[in-house]
């Protein structure tokens, strides 16, 4: 009985580090494109990619990114979480989903290789927003890039709704795309 008790309360943290397996190293990743609409509207769904090259001669562990702003902290006081969304995440990157709220992880990246990380996001909150991003070369810190790998987006937010009709012949909602 007190083996099993034991064995109980060992298997409750300490044990071996988060960033046991990841190997140590500075890989050289760059960001070859990164797309996001400028001019946005309140529930009209956008999407944001950001395309990722491994320029080193060796694989990297794991290519992540880490994206903030996609809520914002409110200033109304007395808030358990004053996080607020200001785009709702309809499909993050397919297979880059991590332990962490606000980074995605797409696998391993051989030399000479891309990756494209690709959300569709939409937003719920008006106003002027940047949404602020950076590139890793793993989860755990021990694999480093050579040089920052970041970047953001200004994004302006329309409170107007996004114009759109139903097609006579169809029946079906179409969006009309042109510039507010």
């Amino acid at each position: 009985m007190l083996t099993a008790a034991t064995l109980a309360i060992a298997g409750c943290g300490g044990g071996e580090r988060q960033d046991a397996d990841e190997p140590s190293g500075t890989y050289a990743l760059e960001v070859v494109s990164a797309s996001f609409p400028e001019r946005q509207s309140l529930a009209s769904a956008s999407e944001m990619k950001i395309t990722v090259r491994n320029a080193d001669t060796k694989a990297v562990p794991v290519v992540a990114v880490t994206v903030d702003s996609f809520s914002k902290d409110s200033e109304q006081p007395g808030l358990a979480d004053p996080s607020r969304p200001v785009w709702v995440i309809d499909r993050p990157p397919v297979g880059g989903d991590t332990a962490y709220t606000n980074t995605w992880a797409l696998g391993s990246l051989p030399a000479g290789q891309t990756r494209t990380f690709s959300w569709r996001v939409t937003p719920v909150q008006s106003g002027t927003h940047t949404v602020k991003y950076r590139v890793a070369a793993g989860l755990d810190g021990k694999a480093k890039t050579a040089s920052e790998q970041a970047g953001d987006f200004t994004v302006d937010i329309s409170d107007a709704p996004a114009r759109s009709r139903v097609d006579p012949e169809t029946g079906k909602v179409v969006r009309d795309t042109d510039e507010r």
